[in-house]
């Protein structure tokens, strides 16, 4: 729950982090009269946002001679305090009166959790799992809740625009709810808290000197020659780790945020598929099924990679080398 929190609190952070390409607010841009139908068929062709709309913008403040802000309330933080709210609800309540034998409620919540911990505990043994579990499936189950409430008939198509020459309103510019996921501070905040994780946990593990040997250090019982040959190779190696874990975090954000963007954008371009009168309204309700089914799988698919990925990262930094002590 405290990482729930801290995931809400960063994605609340300065307005803007993370905007889509040629964004401009509203009133910023002016269209002449003359490519004024040309904007107006460029809009009905927009696919969503990249970047979350901004519902409620405030600040910046001045504290102590400092400018504070501005802050943004997003439509992607409203999914993402929902759906806190909706899983700490259900966890009091599966919980609130433990039974022996579970039922209900508590038996869902036990089953998943004793699947993700014999599951974890598989991957990165028993020891490991104890200290680590309740980062991972708090993350699992987070990602799997906010990917699926992406796909709730309204999230994404409840909201703002400017209506069409008929007077319908044929996109919305500004949803009054975002898929969580589909934001990438969201996906990079999840990203960033795993990192600061991951170092502390690899520091309690192996020790300063045994973070610093597992990257730079040779491997392998050598002597002679061979060996200083190899500490310079295997120096050159622990650069090359250290770029790929600085870039960890960015491949694990934008995995996430792209699959999950890419799925909204397809269910919206199969409810617009035709332009058509009569066909659309039959049509916007029936082409996306199928791919309501297929973002169920991916929702679920792209959870356990982001857990999977992140508890694997964490073991090999954290197992210690046949026969190698615990360095402090």
């Amino acid at each position: 729950m405290v990482l729930v929190l801290a995931l809400v609190l960063f994605v609340g952070m300065p307005a803007g982090a993370v905007r889509g390409a040629g964004a401009s607010s509203p009133g910023q841009t002016q269209v002449t009269p003359k490519d004024s139908s040309k904007s107006d068929s460029k809009e009905k062709e927009e696919s969503l946002p990249q970047a979350a709309p901004h519902l409620v913008d405030f600040g910046p403040y001045q504290i102590a001679g400092k400018s504070i802000g501005p802050f943004s309330i997003t439509s992607s933080m409203v999914v993402i305090w929902t759906v806190a709210i909706l899983l700490i609800v259900f966890a009091q309540i599966a919980t609130r009166n433990i039974q022996q034998v579970p039922r209900g409620a508590q038996n869902f919540w036990e089953w998943i959790v004793e699947a993700l911990y014999k599951l974890l505990e598989s991957i990165i043994g028993p020891k490991l799992v104890k200290k680590t579990f309740w980062f991972f499936a708090t993350v699992f189950i987070f990602i799997l809740a906010t990917n699926w409430f992406g796909l709730i008939p309204g999230v994404g198509t409840i909201g703002w625009g400017h209506p069409d020459a008929s007077g319908g309103l044929s996109h919305i510019e500004k949803p009054l709810m975002r898929g969580a996921n589909a934001d990438l501070n969201m996906t990079l905040a999840m990203a960033i808290i795993f990192f600061v994780c991951w170092f502390i946990w690899a520091i309690q593990e192996v020790g300063i000197v045994g973070f610093i040997l597992h990257i730079f250090g040779p491997k392998g019982d050598m002597k002679g020659p061979l060996k200083l040959l190899m500490i310079v190779v295997f120096f050159a190696v622990g650069l090359l780790e250290v770029i790929s874990i600085m870039f960890r975090p960015i491949s694990l954000s934008f995995r996430l945020y792209g699959n999950v963007f890419a799925g909204e954008n397809i269910l919206e371009a199969m409810s617009t598929i035709t332009r058509d009168p009569f066909w659309k309204y039959i049509a916007a309700p029936i082409a996306p099924i199928p791919f309501y089914f297929f973002e169920l799988l991916v929702g679920l698919v792209q959870a356990l990679v982001f857990m999977l990925l992140t508890s694997v990262f964490t073991l090999v930094i954290c197992q210690h080398e046949e026969g190698e002590g615990k360095h402090h």
